[in-house]
């Protein structure tokens, strides 16, 4: 949601604090702003838009601060405006927040009655009037926020520095995560290991409820209860040019022809390629002869993963498997039994509904498996079991490489699960897994069709409303390709499973619409060219994207046909998937639109 970047140095942190959060511009960029002691006084310096801005202010207005918090910031409360940049303060504190005070009204109510003054609309300001009115009643910065944590409801990763204090930074986390990192007299804090890649590789995470104190050369971290506890210091695997475009114009175009590479890297984690054979690197805490039903709990692009996952399982398996949307999992009150599967997806695995939904699970007694790109993650920490998917890190808002990771991970669990429910032969488990082992080539034949993905973005930009169509497992997939475009384009789109074309949607058809079929030649092929004749039929603009078979077999005339290659039928969503992104990216590009950063979104969402 929000980025947090926070640096108790040996020399002036401002410069530091900007470049990570260059690296958490990702998580939010409505606004920016640092706050260092200078001389022992608190100096903010903010900005309204991208970090750009924010640098320029301190070009004209440097801070030559050893202690500082900076922020970006996804906009929750109040508008994307200067006066509603982080870090806020008070007269005797500055904060940096990511996350949602739930009660701020009743608490700034109160703080009003006391003769604090607001300078913003937002629900972070609270907290820094909040611990400022401990501190002048006498209270240490510690006893301070000691007392005001439990009076913050909500998700909330907070930092805080004090005046006249430079050799103090206090943490607190409740929801949204927070890393410690440990340098040489020098200590950090960070809302992931990405933000702290370039200042060291020795991070520890806090757990729910944890708040730390640090000093330049010490971390004392205190639970939910007050008690001081050890929380494990790691060696961080991000990198420090994690965020280096290469070649490319933008971070996705980077993330999406990385995919036969990071795909290739989450086949080898989880194949035997030699035998092929499906070979899990863990033990799972459960047999799936035992597992009477699954459940698969996402959101947005993760959520689609899952639903391409549950043909899988229900195919392979011959397990039912019912797929929630995370924000609505533990309000409907569903009816689980105890011992069964509940499998979590999320790219960064901090997905707040997601997180909520597994801990539901927990409380009901179901196994938890998370497929996550971020094996430190609180959904993979809080997880029995994890499945990492080795994308490696994802800049890009709109998710790509995550989105095909997260299926070749799924899909070698499914395979699993068949053999061990008996629904697989050796055959059938050798057949698949030569399927799954080709598609980096698959993928990588794909992406050569971009010079005419290209061409049809010009198309497509014209127009206001595109739909898709898609059968089985390209289902899933028309409901992805239409979230990419909304997403990055601006462009109104709409999946639809083609058979309910004539339910509905068939009224939007005339000659301006565009219309993609994601097609493969497989066994519902036939069905899907009738829903194109109804397209076709209303002067629909239709796009189709097939194979050489679909391409010979299709009776009616498509203003394009992108041919993919042929592949066996039960993994053609990792592989149109690309040409369906590429549309997204360029029609984005042709537009002018932001494409890393589009408008109102955040890359990781950590809060409900």
């Amino acid at each position: 949601m929000c980025g947090i970047i926070g640096i108790l140095g040996r020399g002036p942190v401002a410069e530091q604090l900007v470049d990570s959060l260059k690296r958490l511009e990702y998580r939010g960029y409505d606004s920016a702003g640092v706050a260092t002691l200078e001389d022992g006084e608190l100096v903010r310096r903010r900005a309204e838009g991208k970090l750009k801005n924010l640098e320029a202010v301190l070009k004209r207005q440097p801070l030559a601060g050893h202690v500082g918090i900076g922020h970006t910031r996804w906009a929750t409360h109040g508008k994307p405006n200067e006066a509603n940049a982080h870090p806020h303060a008070a007269s005797g504190v500055a904060v940096v927040h990511n996350g949602i005070i739930e009660n701020f009204r009743e608490l700034r109510d109160e703080l009003e009655g006391g003769g604090a003054t607001f300078a913003s609309e937002t629900d972070t300001e609270v907290v820094a009037h909040l611990v400022n009115s401990f501190l002048v009643k006498g209270l240490s910065p510690q006893d301070a926020v000691k007392a005001a944590l439990p009076r913050l409801r909500g998700a909330f990763a907070l930092a805080f520095v004090f005046k006249g204090y430079d050799d103090l930074m206090i943490g607190a986390r409740k929801g949204s995560p927070l890393a410690i990192g440990y340098g040489d007299g020098e200590m950090y804090l960070g809302s992931d290991a990405i933000a702290l890649a370039p200042l060291t590789d020795d991070i520890s995470y806090l757990d729910d409820g944890d708040w730390v104190v640090l000093t330049h050369t010490t971390a004392e971290v205190r639970d939910a209860k007050g008690d001081v506890v050890k929380r494990d210091v790691m060696k961080s695997g991000a990198s420090s040019f994690v965020v280096d475009k290469a070649n490319y114009r933008h971070f996705m175009a980077k993330e999406i022809h990385e995919q036969p590479e990071v795909v290739g890297h989450t086949l080898a984690r989880y194949l035997d390629m030699a035998s092929e054979r499906i070979a899990l690197p863990m033990k799972l805490p459960f047999d799936f002869k035992d597992v009477q039903h699954l459940s698969i709990t996402a959101c947005g692009t993760a959520n689609y993963a899952g639903y391409v996952a549950k043909y899988w399982f229900e195919q392979f398996a011959r397990l039912p498997v019912e797929i929630d949307i995370a924000s609505e999992f533990r309000y409907r009150e569903a009816p689980l039994r105890s011992g069964d599967l509940a499998i979590f997806i999320s790219q960064s695995g901090e997905t707040a509904d997601t997180l909520a939904a597994l801990r539901y699970a927990k409380e009901q007694g179901l196994h938890t498996l998370s497929v996550v790109n971020v094996p430190t993650s609180t959904i993979a920490r809080e997880s029995e079991v994890v499945m990492p998917t080795l994308a490696g890190p994802e800049i890009g808002v709109a998710s790509t490489k995550a989105f095909t990771c997260q299926l070749t991970a799924l899909a070698a669990l499914a395979i699993a699960a068949g053999r061990a429910r008996g629904t697989l032969t050796d055959a059938d488990e050798a057949k698949l897994v030569h399927g799954l082992i080709e598609l980096p080539r698959l993928m990588a034949a794909a992406l050569t069709h971009e010079p005419q993905i290209e061409r049809l973005a010009r198309d497509i930009s014209k127009a206001q409303d595109v739909l898709y169509l898609g059968r089985g497992t390209s289902y899933p997939l028309a409901l992805e390709g239409a979230l990419k475009l909304k997403e990055i384009s601006y462009i109104h789109a709409e999946g639809y499973a083609a058979g309910e074309l004539k339910h509905g949607p068939i009224a939007l058809i005339d000659e301006k619409m565009p219309v993609v079929v994601i097609a493969p030649y497989d066994r519902v092929f036939e069905k899907t060219v009738s829903n194109m004749q109804e397209v076709a039929a209303r002067g629909g603009r239709i796009i189709l994207m097939t194979d050489a078979k679909g391409a010979e077999e299709a009776t009616v005339d498509s203003m394009v046909t992108i041919m993919m290659p042929d592949m066996p039928a039960a993994f053609t969503p990792m592989v149109y998937a690309i040409p369906v992104q590429l549309l997204a990216y360029h029609t984005a590009v042709v537009m002018g639109t932001d494409v890393d950063q589009p408008r109102n979104l955040a890359k990781s969402v950590t809060v409900e």
